[in-house]
């Protein structure tokens, strides 16, 4: 099977439309009004509306109020809910969408008792631990942290580019990669060129 790819901070319809037809299987859009690749909804909407079919649309939450990840979700048309806070089990299981839980990984952090906690999640997304950021740090974190058996998909983030993607795949095995700043020209902004080196990277794998 070959292995999934999630393009993450996704501002552009261009960018999204250039994603979906280098092979990404999913984009996400950063609903953390913090982040330097926040969109709004009725932006989202407009990116959502240019894709063709079979592209998972992914919101991506910090510790959100439920009402904003409800009025995001269904203005946009959302497949997928991503929730990289703090945010417990029960509170991701309340909506409608299925969804998947990222961790940010430290040496201390217990994968497993994370899969067993939000079991009900489609898949653990890990990302690198960095103080004060939820995400986005264009760092990697030690991948041999990662269990040999994770009970859940584990889809890899953190610091992945088109020059060590490959070597990621091999090392760990995920069921998906997700790259944000790696394929970038400028925060929020896509580099088709990085686009496609990363998709390259991700089928030579």
């Amino acid at each position: 099977m070959s292995v999934r790819v999630k393009v993450c901070g996704i501002t552009r319809s261009e960018d999204a439309c250039i994603a979906a037809r280098l092979g990404a299987d999913a984009i996400g859009f950063v609903f953390w009004r913090k982040s330097p690749r926040y969109v709004s909804p009725e932006t989202a909407r407009l990116i959502t509306d240019s894709l063709p079919a079979f592209i998972t649309t992914v919101g991506v939450y910090v510790d959100p109020d439920a009402a904003w990840v409800e009025e995001t979700s269904q203005k946009v048309r959302l497949s997928l809910l991503q929730f990289h806070g703090d945010e417990t089990s029960d509170f991701c299981n309340q909506f409608s969408l299925p969804y998947i839980k990222a961790v940010r990984v430290k040496a201390d952090t217990d994968l497993l008792q994370y899969a067993n906690c939000y079991s009900t999640a489609k898949g653990l997304l890990l990302d690198t631990y960095a103080a004060g950021m939820p995400g986005g740090t264009g760092e990697r974190f030690d991948w041999q942290l990662i269990p040999l058996h994770l009970p859940l998909p584990m889809i890899l983030s953190g610091g992945l580019n088109p020059e060590n993607v490959e070597m990621a795949i091999r090392q760990t095995r995920p069921w998906a990669v997700d790259v944000s700043s790696g394929v970038e020209a400028a925060k929020g902004i896509k580099d088709e060129q990085k686009i496609y080196a990363f998709m390259q990277g991700v089928k030579q794998s």
